[in-house]
């Protein structure tokens, strides 16, 4: 069974898989930036720029606001908690196995 937890973590992944939407989060780590902005700093189209903040925003990594005709993108760093979760894991799980490794060696001198 798939939880929710589990839905936005795969989402979360889903987004940072490519690299452009990895530097588009850079962007507003600063503070609201316009969309225009933000594809200001890349060769891509705009409708490209567009499709990624949304899959962005679906994740809730980015925030929207309209204001007149312009859209302003807002980083929301919460959800790559689950990042940091899942590397923990095998944080943990890799300690743990050169821990081992460690006596191994030791025992075998």
């Amino acid at each position: 069974m798939v939880t929710n937890k589990r839905r936005q973590q795969e989402a979360v992944f889903r987004a940072i898989a490519d690299p452009n939407r990895r530097e588009i989060l850079r962007i507003p780590s600063g503070g609201e930036v316009s969309v225009g902005g933000i594809a200001g700093y890349f060769q891509i189209s705009r409708p490209a720029i567009s499709k990624h903040l949304r899959l962005l925003h679906r994740a809730g990594l980015v925030t929207t606001r309209k204001e007149g005709t312009a859209s302003f993108c807002s980083l929301d760093a919460k959800p790559l908690r689950a990042v940091g979760d899942w590397l923990d894991d095998y944080r943990t799980f890799w300690s743990e196995s050169l821990v081992g490794l460690k006596k191994y060696m030791e025992e075998k001198r």
